[in-house]
């Protein structure tokens, strides 16, 4: 095959990025499906310089295994990063990148409004292991660069935020974390690398859930990281130990699903913002939280750093929590589901999906109102998701 004469577009990568090698696969157009646990090597020398990677090579699909390299490259390249590893689960992703980095008496300066999940690593889990955490406001840069000025180990983004679609300056942080000589880490789910590029800004390590907008089809679990070659290196064999792989199925269902992925993203970059300013000139409607609106606070920021504002929105009602159900109850284009990113429409309160593990007080201490409803804007025709939000609202 014939080299490439310049570097592909993002969405060249989605469909040909790790897939150019076809010989080891018979010349299939396709990835396999290699569901063997392990692999064998009647050659013992052979078999030990794979098992302790001075060959490249697979020994126990624990580790590694060929389906799945081919999504972690994906990846790799799309986020234009020097290696990835992956993860059974988004919150396998975080998790295991902050026990594989963080020793007792380290410090995590982060943001308040992280996904659920991960503030309940930071609020519970990590200062059982003596590890300092402290958490900013969302907003405040001024406020995270000194707290990261004052020492910590790993300083941990989220843009934009989940729920409240607030938005960080990458590149401003990521320069206030080198400063420190801290580790940073961004969450870049929301965005997906065909909208925003943390490695690029700065970041050390960008993570996702491959759960969301990577596979796109609400098929398949994981999680994947993605950085400098010494940081994964560290995080992989964290993960090889601890144990959470990324099955080779699930990988399959990833890779199939990435292909699409820059199809899949403009479409819903498109229709959130349509979707966005009807919601914002709705009188049923209290708040709209998207970053494309030019009326999002944080509007300037995203687009210097971001190529699209993404799929997903939220907004709160007039009618507080108890709207929240009848509008849920009416709506015919959109599954009432946790999850995000998927080629159709996910709507639900955080009570019931980013922020199930929470209290309604620790969500009220979040700025997350019970009102409020998280919208993963689909593929679908765009006028029949306004004109079935319309019909819902009526009901309000």
């Amino acid at each position: 095959m014939t080299p490439p004469s310049s570097p592909p577009a993002l969405a060249t990568l989605a469909v040909w990025g790790g897939e150019l090698d076809r010989a080891t696969w018979n010349h299939a157009t396709q990835v396999p499906l290699i569901l063997s646990a392990s692999f064998g090597y009647p050659d013992l020398e052979e078999w030990l310089d794979v098992a302790q990677g001075r060959r490249a090579g697979h020994n126990y699909s624990r580790n590694t295994n060929p389906t799945v390299e081919v999504f972690e490259e994906k990846l790799r390249l799309l986020e234009a990063g020097e290696a990835a590893t992956s993860f059974a689960t988004g919150m396998a992703a975080v998790s295991g990148t902050l026990f594989a980095l963080l020793r007792p008496g380290d410090r995590v300066v982060s943001v308040k409004d992280s996904y659920g999940g991960t503030n309940q690593l930071f609020l519970d889990f990590l200062p059982r292991y003596g590890i300092q955490v402290t958490l900013c406001d969302t907003t405040d840069a001024e406020a995270i660069e000194l707290e990261t000025a004052r020492g910590c180990r790993l300083l941990y983004l989220e843009t934009p935020t989940n729920p409240t679609l607030k938005v960080l300056d990458l590149e401003r942080l990521a320069a206030a974390g080198r400063r420190a000589g801290a580790v940073v880490v961004v969450d870049n789910t929301f965005a997906t690398p065909i909208n925003t590029n943390p490695l690029t800004l700065g970041a050390d390590l960008v993570l996702h859930s491959a759960t969301k907008c990577l596979g796109g089809h609400e098929d398949a679990l994981g999680g994947v990281v993605c950085g400098s070659r010494t940081l994964v290196r560290e995080i992989f064999h964290f993960r090889e130990i601890t144990g959470a792989s990324l099955a080779p199925a699930s990988a399959y269902l990833l890779i199939r699903g990435m292909k699409t992925l820059a199809l899949r993203v403009r479409q819903q970059n498109a229709n959130a913002l349509r979707v966005a300013s009807f919601l914002e000139r709705h009188p049923k409607v209290e708040a709209v939280h998207y970053p494309g609106l030019t009326s999002h606070p944080g509007h300037a920021i995203a687009r210097r750093q971001m190529r699209g504002f993404g799929a997903v929105l939220s907004f709160s009602l007039n009618a507080g929590y108890d709207g929240v159900g009848r509008l849920l109850a009416r709506l015919t284009y959109a599954h009432c589901a946790p999850s995000l990113g998927a080629v159709c429409t996910l709507v639900g309160p955080p009570a019931t999906t980013s922020h199930v593990e929470c209290s309604p007080e620790q969500r009220a201490a979040m700025g997350i109102p019970e009102s409020l409803i998280r919208c993963s804007v689909g593929i679908e025709e765009v006028e029949d998701l306004v004109g079935d939000l319309d019909q819902a609202l009526a009901a309000v």
